[in-house]
Parts: C-alpha cells; structure tokens; sequence
C-alpha cells in the first residue's frame, strides 16, 4: 500500500517562501520518480517538477524555473519541494505523486502517476 502524505503549505505573502514535503510509505524514492503537481480552482491540474530514481535528475516548469527546487532524502523517504519568490499565481493544491513503475522516468503527464497524495494548499497574497 502506498501512501503520500504532503505538508508544509500555508498562506504566505508574494515574494515569501514555502517548503513542501511528502512522507511516502510503501515506496522507495531509490527506485521511484516523484512528482509535484498543483491545481488551482477551475483549471486543470498543471505539472510543477520531477525527480528521478536514483541519483533524481530534475525536471520544471518554464513557470517556476528558477524560483523552486525539487529535492529528496532517501534515507527519510521525504520528497521536498523549496518555493522561492512566490508568486500570487503559485496559489492552488500541491499534490506529490509517484509513478507505479519501478525506474520509470521522469515526466510531466499526471496521468502518468499512480499514486497521489491529498494535497496541500499553498495560497500566496498581492
């Protein structure tokens, strides 16, 4: 059973800073691709970073490059997510998820993820 569960969100004024996490079980993040995704009211859920299996190369959006940085610690299964320079337009739920197959690579396709977490939501003020 694999289970994600996210934190660390909150409400924050623009040009201040968050980190996210998300504690997997059941999932080794040494053989897995993590992915953080978000969704703010009335759209779709929009792809925000990637890490890879293993030694975790990473992948962004064109509109948070720069600004976050995806992260992991495999000894405490925690996937990280560091905000920088936040935006009003970075408000939405943060979701972490995991690709259901082992030493998949990374990709932007949340239909490409298995198992999602509950989300967390990050809301950032003018």
């Amino acid at each position: 059973q694999v289970q994600l569960v996210e934190s660390g969100g909150g409400l924050v004024q623009a040009g201040g800073s968050l980190r996210l996490s998300c504690a997997a079980s059941g999932r080794t993040f040494t053989t897995y691709t993590m992915g953080w995704f978000r969704q703010a009211p009335g759209k779709e859920r929009e792809f925000v970073s990637t890490i890879s299996w293993g030694a975790g190369p990473t992948n962004y959006a064109d509109s948070v490059k720069g600004r976050f940085t995806i992260s992991k610690d495999n000894a405490k299964n925690t996937v990280y997510l560091q905000m920088n320079s936040l935006k009003p337009e970075d408000s939405a739920v943060y979701y972490c998820a995991t690709r259901g197959t082992r030493f998949a690579p990374t990709s932007s396709r949340p239909e490409e993820y298995d198992y999602w977490g509950q989300g967390t939501q990050v809301t950032v003020s003018s």
